[in-house]
């Protein structure tokens, strides 16, 4: 039988302590979500290695420690409302759930939205919302979010996630344009003004296909 907490164990010694992650909550959080519950059977096994792990055709798990420092960068409260974009089974909104107080997972694939909610339960993550819908579009409704974390590269940071960060918001997401290396960023929001700040080279697989909606550029 395979002993998924020791590969827990393992994946936060090796992948995430080891890689500028200081944020206690999240290290905590990483080592208690059972990763293996958001892939498919034939991945549990390799749940925790470092790297992406495709959950359906062509969406993936952002690797570990790419997440693991995002998150540690977004400085996420106990207090903030966070906006995860293309949720996928649910795993990173599952770590969010237990770093903020409420979460809303934005999902365009039906079959993922459902293993995400059922997944949700079954990980004890009552403070998530699983919601339908053009991930890169956000959720509205709920607006505006202290923290937005995108789970998976994209071109640019679409003006409509952009318009959804509140004041002191932080947004997290790997930048990858074409031919090029993919860069983590962090995107604030101070006194109405947004400003980006690139934080570590990251190669992860895009969220979808390049956006034809208006973009943040810099």
């Amino acid at each position: 039988m395979i002993n998924y907490a020791a590969m827990r164990r393992a994946m936060v010694d090796s992948q995430i302590r080891t890689n500028r992650v200081s944020d206690e909550r999240v290290i905590s959080a990483l080592r208690e979500v059972p990763r293996e519950r958001f892939v498919p059977q034939r991945l549990k096994g390799i749940a925790y290695i470092d790297e992406d792990l495709e959950i359906a055709a062509g969406r993936y798990l952002m690797e570990p420690m790419v997440l693991a420092r995002l998150l540690d960068t977004a400085r996420v409260r106990s207090s903030d409302v966070a906006l995860d974009v293309g949720s996928g089974t649910g795993y990173g909104a599952t770590v969010l759930a237990r770093l903020a107080s409420t979460v809303v997972a934005v999902e365009a694939d039906a079959a993922l939205a459902g293993e995400a909610g059922r997944a949700l339960i079954e990980a004890g993550a009552e403070n998530v919302a699983v919601m339908g819908g053009p991930p890169l579009a956000g959720f509205p409704g709920q607006a505006p979010y202290d923290v937005i974390l995108i789970e998976g590269a994209v071109e640019a940071i679409p003006e409509a996630l952009l318009t959804q960060l509140g004041e002191d918001g932080r947004l997290v997401a790997v930048i990858r344009r074409r031919g090029e290396v993919g860069q983590a960023v962090l995107v604030e929001r101070h006194h109405g003004l947004v400003s980006r700040r690139v934080l570590f080279d990251a190669s992860i697989q895009p969220l979808v296909e390049p956006s034809r909606e208006p973009s943040f550029t810099f």
